[in-house]
């Protein structure tokens, strides 16, 4: 039988994130989630938001201790966070990890944004490599997030799930509104959108004259799809997706094989 690694505390915690070692939310969830074992922080040094599944060759990767009022943090990263994801479980860490935990990131990750996130990056390299893979993010809006509520849910998620047994190459994508706790209605298991965002960019010019891009616009697509993770955030709950790394297209498969490749 397995043992109840909640309450003995014995789990071994990789935490990561994409928005920085600094971030509150990887902060804040480090002391939320301590009760169910040792954390270990290992994340980019500076901000990586959107840059995937990036992984690097081009120079070599420097691993430094941080530490935030004297306190010691964990280990920052010049990477992507597929990268802190792989050192860690490749380098830093003296034995297998039990669980990978990739959040607090402030923004949510539903739709095709979980092809840019460096957030589900990390937790799909967390899976790839046999650990058990979760990550976090909250919806943003104009008024301050809550960091310390969204580590609250995080924690109550976590630990109803950390005995139970992921697919290996699977992970949990979850998505906390930006309501107080009070007001969630529920937690959803949800599908990924996969419709187009609304998306612009913003035309402007340098001090020289010279034209250059910015993207501006990320909304909300204006069809709306029940039983989504983006329909679910949308309504007050939270959102569950568990998503695979194999964008094999199954469906499709036998009718691009019957294409007559051969003759």
């Amino acid at each position: 039988m397995k043992a109840d690694l909640r309450i003995e505390g014995f789990l071994k915690i990789i935490l990561t994130n994409d928005d920085g070692i600094y971030s509150p939310g990887i902060l804040t969830l480090k002391k939320a989630l301590a009760s169910f074992g040792a954390v270990t922080v290992v994340a980019p040094d500076v901000q990586k938001s959107g840059v995937g599944h990036t992984i690097t060759f081009s120079h070599p990767l420097r691993v430094r201790d941080v530490s935030v009022n004297g306190d010691f943090v964990g280990y920052g990263i010049d990477g992507s966070p597929a990268d802190c994801v792989k050192l860690a479980v490749r380098e830093i860490m003296k034995e297998k990890s039990d669980l990978l935990v990739s959040g607090i990131n402030i923004g949510a990750n539903v739709g095709i944004n979980v092809l840019y996130s460096g957030t589900v990056a990390a937790a799909i390299e967390g899976a790839l490599l046999g650990i058990s893979s979760v990550a976090i993010s909250l919806e943003i809006s104009e008024s301050s997030p809550d960091i310390h509520g969204a580590a609250d849910i995080a924690k109550d998620i976590i630990a109803h799930i950390i005995n139970k047994e992921l697919p290996r190459g699977t992970l949990l994508n979850v998505n906390i509104p930006h309501i107080s706790k009070d007001k969630i209605k529920g937690i959803k298991i949800t599908k990924q959108f996969s419709g187009d965002f609304d998306e612009h960019y913003e035309k402007r010019t340098d001090p020289r004259g010279v034209a250059y891009y910015w993207l501006a616009g990320t909304g909300w697509p204006k069809i709306d799809v029940v039983g989504t993770d983006m329909h679910a955030l949308k309504n007050g709950y939270i959102s569950i997706t568990p998503l695979r790394y194999d964008l094999t297209d199954n469906p499709f498969l036998k009718e691009v094989e019957a294409w007559g490749w051969n003759k």
